[in-house]
């Protein structure tokens, strides 16, 4: 039976996850870029402005949410910058070779006007209870609201895969990922950790969006800022060689590369294939989780908006890239060791001892930050179907999972569930498309009124 379920899983999963879909991903990300005018290249400066730049102004937040705008862009990188950002890069470079980043980068750049769809949509068409002030959207808002309520069955069906995946992408496989960083690094056996792992994440997520809100604004930035450093300190370490590193992504991004030491050698095919799946598992563009967390911001849709373009410009073209050329101008891309380990070379190769702390540190908080806020995505999402009396039993069953997939029990259902977090992005994608009208009236409204304010001195 078990063996039989694997089998039909792995069928599944090749079919999620091969090329058509991949392409569904992208092209949707291509065609919102089009819709709205190349937005979040023609405004970055613009978009930076109106997110990280009004801390230094004195615009005050919009009223409606229930936190701030950039407590809900800090809950949603807790989710993006995670295990993906080390591990996933690692892989997609050791199957797909150097060529690899250029497809993550090209992933990325539609993906942050998917993105920022997925932001504005999931603030404009949130619910907000009028008694209690309780904030509630995401996609399975936007397709009910959006759509139609004749739509809400596919809304049903991807507020239940998102539950459903949680337990897995968001749960026990980053819990698996901190027990094993903390027995690699200091010796703690498995379900120790497991202990650990379930106080330190049900004292945050016991208390709601507000307190994950919280801590997330605290942790994200500082793991952030520490590992961007790290990856700078080797970079320009090995400054001499970093044309010959880009031109190892740019070359390879078309051509095949040969086996070299430890290295198998991985064709074009791979590199676009291994790109784009990593691509999309680290910024989660098209998976529209995010938008749950980003509708609870006090905030506009457009402005929101805006914060779902640099939180897939900072996952991916700054911290994934920061990965890329830390393996390859190290030399640990032909060692032929693969996820965390190749990361952990390369850094203990570029800066010997504190390297490979920043990895493991970075592994235990990114998982960390990441299972605080998919508890939020999937509560969430089993609120819509089955109402508030859901929350409470299942924050505590997520705590379950947390301890099984500490002490490494339950392979099958990781295996399920990344199949699941894949087959969640098919309902989302329908929903961006057929709204891409809206995104597109948001942007042209907010663009006109800005044209005028500029106009008048405003």
């Amino acid at each position: 039976m078990v063996e039989a379920l694997l089998a039909f899983n792995n069928w599944l999963n090749s079919i999620v996850w091969g090329p058509p879909f991949m392409v569904l991903l992208v092209g949707t990300g291509l065609y919102l870029t089009v819709r709205l005018g190349f937005f979040q290249f023609t405004h970055l400066g613009h978009a930076w402005k109106q997110t990280f730049g009004r801390f230094f102004s004195k615009a005050k937040e919009d009223e409606g949410g229930s936190i701030t705008s950039f407590q809900a862009v800090a809950s949603a990188m807790a989710a993006t910058i995670g295990v993906g950002n080390i591990a996933g890069v690692s892989t997609a470079i050791a199957l797909g070779g150097p060529g690899a980043v250029f497809w993550m980068w090209l992933t990325a750049l539609v993906g942050m006007a998917t993105k920022y769809g997925e932001a504005n949509l999931g603030l404009k068409y949130r619910e907000i209870d009028p008694e209690t002030g309780e904030v509630s959207g995401g996609v399975m808002y936007y397709i009910e609201r959006g759509l139609g309520p004749k739509w809400k069955p596919l809304a049903v069906i991807y507020g239940l895969l998102a539950g459903l995946a949680a337990f897995g992408i968001g749960c026990m496989v980053q819990a698996n990922t901190f027990a094993h960083a903390f027995e690699t690094g200091f010796g703690v056996p498995n379900w120790v950790s497991g202990i650990v792992v379930v106080i330190a994440t049900g004292l945050v997520t016991l208390g709601g969006i507000k307190r994950i809100a919280k801590t997330a604004e605290r942790i994200v930035p500082f793991m952030a800022i520490v590992y961007i450093i790290g990856s700078l300190i080797i970079i320009f370490m090995n400054i001499q060689h970093i044309g010959w590193a880009f031109g190892q992504i740019f070359y390879y991004a078309f051509n095949p590369i040969a086996a070299t030491g430890g290295f198998a050698g991985a064709g074009v095919a791979a590199a676009v294939r291994f790109g784009i799946a990593r691509g999309i598992f680290s910024n989660e563009a098209g998976l529209g989780a995010a938008s749950i967390v980003h509708a609870q911001a006090k905030n506009t849709p457009v402005r929101q908006g805006m914060w779902g373009i640099w939180e897939t410009f900072i996952d991916t073209i700054i911290i994934c890239t920061m990965t890329s050329l830390v393996i390859i101008l190290t030399g640990a891309i032909w060692t032929g060791t693969t996820g965390a380990e190749l990361a952990s070379t390369a850094f203990s190769t570029g800066l010997p001892g504190p390297g490979g702390i920043i990895v493991l540190v970075g592994l235990i908080l990114f998982s960390y930050t990441t299972m605080l806020t998919w508890n939020f995505y999937g509560e969430k999402s089993w609120e819509y179907i089955f109402g508030k009396g859901v929350i409470i039993p299942y924050r505590l069953l997520f705590l379950v999972f947390l301890f099984v997939g500490a002490i490494g029990g339950l392979v099958l259902i990781w295996d399920i569930a990344d199949t699941l977090n894949g087959l969640m992005a098919a309902p989302n994608l329908i929903a961006l498309l057929v709204l891409a009208t809206v995104l597109a009236k948001d942007k042209k409204d907010y663009v006109g009124d800005l044209k005028s304010k500029l106009k008048s001195g405003k």
